[in-house]
């Protein structure tokens, strides 16, 4: 197994918190090594709550994850997960748009990526309100003596480089709330993404980005919106109305408990109410020393139907305010846990007139020990592709890479095998991994 960097995604949601743990093979297809998920209970609409309930969730979605390795790789192996590339969403997020300047002295120096990192820390300086701080910096069209620039400018010549750029804010306690749970689970934040732009990366082709397209992300607290032009981000906006709030108006309008509205909304719930048939009924255990309960199939799609509708029109009205519903050829394309609702395609498509699909992160993964091909690990997926972005743009910038060496304990091999071996050895950004073998075991039987 050859050397790769080890990339973990922790995706800290309303519902659920979720460990990825990935690599790149040979061919540089990402693929997904094993996966740890716990239930949420200190998260209320994207933000924490709860830090001692939010911290006991990542510590058992991330040893979850350890053990699905060892599982996986079938191999006695001790693993540490040490460093997480983290998602961020909630009702404080906001993107605004700025252009920044940057003067060169020397014209006959081409541009290059030190002239870009340059202008994204001045765009990182501009005021903010109050308590606020910025989460990502993004670029979205370049300029070079007010010629604009296709692409990157990265090789041009020119005195006056200016850019325009979509910013994303966060509220500084909320973020915070977020690096202090990573690091009271033993963890250290690489970095934090806004989990839309995660999920457009697991879930977008690059057809759509070329065409636009608006990226949906249904998850439990909040509806997460991000909108793509020409490959160019145009548009977020955090909606907090989701999934858990289809699964209260279950709960109201059906009186049952919220575990049973939960999996109502699981296993039976439809946005077209007009696909049920009336006389179809769901039975509910009822409560103690009472009968069970008769469900109308047809009410529930209603009550699913009502919300819904009132979440696509929020995510139209975004559509609309960056001016783009007759420019979107890739349409709207949905993902998330609420995406998993039936029909939701054929009734998104009849509300907006757009063309809709359900997306699944597995648009850019190789073959994986796990089978995230399911909307729910959108964000997941779409934190371990980013996370792989960053380090290896870090890779670029520095041409220096802060790879942790695996430490191999193997007894009675001769030296020469194990120095010959190291390098075999996947390694770690952001992991440790120890390998044992069993005793009498071949060291080239194990490589296999």
């Amino acid at each position: 197994m050859e050397q790769s960097r080890i990339i973990v995604g922790l995706d800290i949601g309303t519902t659920k918190i979720c460990a990825l743990v990935a690599r790149k093979n040979e061919a540089g297809k990402v693929e997904i090594l094993g996966m740890g998920k716990a239930d949420s209970n200190g998260v209320q609409r994207g933000v924490v709550t709860n830090i001692l309930q939010t911290t006991n969730s990542i510590v058992e979605a991330v040893k979850k994850a350890e053990e699905d390795i060892r599982k996986n790789l079938k191999n006695e192996v001790e693993i540490k997960i040490a460093e997480v590339y983290v998602g961020i969403a909630g009702q404080h997020i906001k993107s605004s748009q700025s252009r920044c300047i940057r003067l060169r002295s020397n014209t006959d120096d081409e541009i290059d990526e030190s002239d870009i990192k340059a202008l994204i820390k001045d765009m990182k300086r501009v005021p903010l309100e109050p308590g606020h701080e910025i989460i990502a910096v993004i670029p979205q069209s370049f300029y070079v003596d007010n010629e604009l620039a296709i692409g990157t400018p990265v090789g041009m010549s020119g005195t006056r480089l200016e850019a325009n750029f979509h910013i994303i804010t966060g509220q500084i306690t909320a973020a915070n709330n977020i690096r202090r749970c990573v690091s009271k689970g033993n963890l250290s934040t690489k970095e934090l993404f806004l989990e839309p732009i995660a999920s457009a990366a697991a879930c977008l082709s690059d057809d759509e980005l070329d065409g636009g397209v608006c990226l949906v992300d249904i998850g439990g607290g909040t509806t997460d919106v991000a909108i793509f032009h020409e490959r160019v981000i145009q548009h977020t906006a955090i909606i907090p109305i989701a999934g858990k709030v289809l699964t209260n108006d279950i709960k109201s309008g059906c009186m049952i408990l919220e575990r049973q509205a939960e999996m109502l909304k699981t296993n039976f719930g439809s946005c077209l109410s007009s696909m049920e048939k009336e006389n179809d009924y769901i039975a509910i255990e009822g409560l103690r020393g009472r009968g069970n309960r008769e469900i109308s199939t047809k009410n529930l799609s209603l009550i699913i139907e009502a919300r819904m509708k009132e979440i696509i029109g929020h995510v139209y009205h975004e559509i609309k305010a960056a001016g783009l519903e007759k420019k979107l050829i890739g349409g709207i394309v949905l993902t998330g846990g609420g995406a998993n609702i039936k029909h939701l395609a054929q009734f998104v498509e009849f509300h907006t007139g757009m063309a809709a699909r359900i997306g699944l992160p597995n648009e850019h993964l190789g073959k994986s020990f796990v089978d995230v091909a399911n909307p729910t690990y959108s964000t997941g997926v779409g934190l371990v592709i980013r996370g792989f972005e960053e380090s290896e743009s870090e890779d670029l910038f520095n041409n220096n890479v802060n790879v942790i060496e695996p430490e191999l304990l193997v007894e009675d091999v001769k030296e020469e095998k194990k120095e010959k071996n190291k390098s075999s050895l996947f390694g770690g950004f952001g992991i440790f991994v120890k390998r044992f073998l069993k005793d009498g075991e071949e060291f080239d039987d194990f490589e296999k």
